[in-house]
């Protein structure tokens, strides 16, 4: 089985190369639909009208937007019922449209180039956080996963934001003990059950007093961030915010 998963990355490494040098050589193209654009990084007029930024007001703990200002501090209902185990949670745009597209393709599709796109974007929401003060944690992949798929997206998306802002990476700070199944079509109740026990804080003394920003491509029920958030609190973070490029936004929110 190893020898496999190592050959399948090795395929879609050389994917990703393949994929790079063509678009050194081709026209540039939206990144949600690959229509041709004029500019690298640009999106088609109907992918542009899909997207949905976030910005505020949103509520103050998970970050889903308001469509009235309730005034700073304030929390949604589901927060105020249910309090989330992170501080704070904020999402660069919702995921619908051409956000989810683009994050799609990041994710399965081997264009791990999306970073450059996607990065700048998850820094202008969480700015305020962002600083030598704090550390960012990629929620992990299990590690037959990521010889499978080749590269952690959240690592790519933790390391560009990284760069972008000089906060410190510790990459490894959080692993994933064990395999958990694809989460895709699960219940809030199934994706719990899903990932309990599953994370764990190998070094300590990486995030111990630390301000963690966990970072990840995409926010759901909450589901992974929770079971994230309980060990890194655990094992002495002094708080635990969560970062991502997009999030689930119920229709009508």
């Amino acid at each position: 089985m190893r020898d496999s998963a190592v050959i399948g990355w090795g395929r879609r490494a050389a994917a990703r190369t393949l994929g790079a040098l063509f678009d050194l050589l081709l026209p540039p193209r939206c990144p949600a639909c690959r229509t041709i654009v004029r500019d690298d990084g640009s999106f088609c007029a109907p992918c542009w009208a899909t997207l949905r930024f976030i910005t505020a007001p949103v509520c103050a703990r998970c970050g889903v937007p308001f469509e009235v200002d309730h005034g700073p501090g304030t929390t949604c209902g589901a927060c105020l019922k249910d309090p989330p185990r992170f501080e704070a949670a904020r999402a660069a745009l919702v995921y619908h449209g051409a956000a989810r597209r683009v994050l799609l393709g990041f994710k399965h599709g081997d264009r791990d180039h999306l970073v450059r796109l996607m990065a700048p974007q998850m820094v202008r929401v969480a700015r305020d956080w962002l600083g030598p003060e704090a550390v960012l944690v990629p929620v992990p992949l299990h590690r037959w996963r990521l010889w499978r798929r080749g590269y952690n997206q959240a690592a790519l998306l933790a390391r560009a934001v990284g760069r972008a802002s000089a906060t410190p990476l510790a990459v490894d700070a959080l692993i994933r003990r064990r395999a958990t199944a694809m989460s895709t079509g699960m219940t809030r109740g199934q994706r719990a059950k899903n990932v309990r026990g599953a994370f764990q804080v190998p070094h300590p003394a990486q995030i111990a007093g630390r301000r963690v920003i966990l970072v990840d491509d995409v926010l759901t029920t909450g589901a992974t961030v929770a079971a994230c958030t309980r060990v890194l609190l655990r094992a002495g973070a002094s708080r635990v915010d969560v970062l991502t490029w997009a999030r689930v936004v119920r229709e009508g929110a």
